[in-house]
């Protein structure tokens, strides 16, 4: 018998989305369209009023899931494992999903560190954890000073630039497939992290199923590489790590680390960049200003994380959330950006930066995993601070409004930040 309050109720999948009159047509938010591409936060804003803090939602195809909009309840579901967890083999509508539905390289269960559970989950978290601290953060800072020098050099003298493409992706690219022992230039570490690109975020026309397979493809070479000559490198210490992780196992869990720290940190500078550039409380010490680029870049954490939602989390009973009757098997989405700004913990509608509560690296066992925070810091901090000091006077070519961002509910980060400087020789 179903429930004719319950929006998700009689749930069926069409070409085109649920059927017309059905009650998930009626009440569930389409998570679509270009309200999530250049205002979000008056999105959020508006489920949050109309739904509460957990909202009915309809992912691509018309399937059903729920939108945790609150920090609390966010807060809450991250914290309990034993009732929202990360396997996606629980899901209740994976007969309605499709062999090539674009989302499958978020959920398809994979045999990798971000669906493992409990000991399992501990064991995988704590290589990676290992292999990190063999980091070391002033080399990684050195590093990324080095690759931005080298790519401010390319265009510094023609008084322009697109920051995306001619600075922030390929910075962040070369340090993180360095620190994970690749080539940081060259054809084939450029396939690689455009493949990751195309898995997490597609544009029209592209295939995250075929880019994700891509992807660990180049990955199990990798790690063959490594078993065969070790180096002083992220896969080289999982290769030899003592929890003796199988080839495939290290193949998953390095794309989950490569695809954290290049594509969210990319999105992490260009949004900082972009407040720096447009915010007149930035202006004044924005250039060679230290706390000023610190607050910047907390403050786009708290306000525009890279990271706007993740799917997901699967409950494993029925329980009651924000209001909700979550069925077990049901697909929460995580709302990142929704929580960071609720306005139960910021009641005045100011966003303070002076605090790093925040859930951009989520929350709880699944968080991301210390250092990766850290590290992501590094990286972030150099690439903005290296870039303002070298180029002081950079300004916008564009009027602020006229920038466009991504069209992704998933990333938060601009299709282009094109600048204008005095060309230095």
């Amino acid at each position: 018998m179903t429930d004719p309050a319950d929006p998700f109720a009689r749930q069926t999948r069409t070409a085109d989305g649920p059927p017309p009159g059905c009650p998930a047509h009626a009440g569930a938010v389409s998570l679509t369209g270009l309200d999530f591409q250049q205002t979000p936060s008056e999105l959020y804003r508006t489920m949050r009023r109309e739904h509460g803090p957990v909202a009915p939602v309809l992912l691509d195809g018309g399937i059903p899931a729920w939108l945790v909009l609150g920090y609390t309840e966010l807060s809450y579901v991250t914290s309990h494992d034993e009732l929202f967890a990360r396997d996606s083999r629980r899901w209740n509508q994976w007969e309605n999903i499709p062999s090539d539905w674009p989302l499958l390289p978020y959920v398809g269960y994979q045999p990798s560190v971000l669906f493992a559970e409990g000991d399992e989950h501990r064991r995988r978290a704590g290589v990676i954890t290992d292999a990190l601290e063999g980091v070391d953060q002033f080399e990684l800072g050195n590093e990324c000073l080095l690759i931005a020098d080298d790519l401010i050099a390319r265009f510094a003298g023609s008084g322009q630039a697109e920051l995306m493409s001619d600075y922030v992706h390929p910075l962040l690219m070369r340090a993180v497939v360095q620190m994970c022992g690749m080539p940081a230039t060259g054809e084939d570490t450029r396939r690689l992290v455009d493949d990751l690109r195309i898995s997490l975020d597609a544009a029209e026309g592209e295939d995250p199923v075929a880019g994700y397979n891509r992807v660990g493809e180049r990955l199990r070479q990798l790690v063959k590489e490594k078993r065969m000559a070790p180096g002083p490198d992220v896969t080289s210490r999982m290769v030899m790590h003592p929890a003796g992780l199988s080839d495939e196992e290290i193949v998953q869990d390095l794309i989950s680390v490569i695809s954290a720290g290049e594509q969210p940190t990319s999105n992490w500078v260009c949004n900082t960049l972009r407040l720096l550039l447009t915010d007149e409380r930035f202006a004044v010490n924005v250039s060679g200003g230290r706390l000023s680029v610190g607050e910047a870049l907390n403050e786009v954490l708290w306000l525009d994380t890279p990271t706007q939602n993740f799917i997901g989390r699967w409950a494993v009973r029925d329980v009651q959330l924000g209001g909700r009757q979550i069925r077990e098997g049901d697909c929460l989405v995580l709302g990142l950006a929704a929580a960071n700004t609720d306005p139960q913990i910021w009641p005045e509608g100011h966003v303070g930066a002076e605090n790093a509560a925040h859930l951009s690296f989520s929350n709880g066992e699944h968080r991301c995993p210390y250092p990766a925070p850290l590290l992501a810091d590094v990286m972030a901090r150099t690439a903005v601070e290296t870039l303002l000091e070298r180029l002081p006077d950079l300004v916008l070519s564009v009027e602020p409004e006229e920038l466009v961002w991504r069209p992704s509910i998933w990333m938060r980060g601009l299709m282009e930040l094109p600048v204008q400087f005095t060309p230095v020789q």
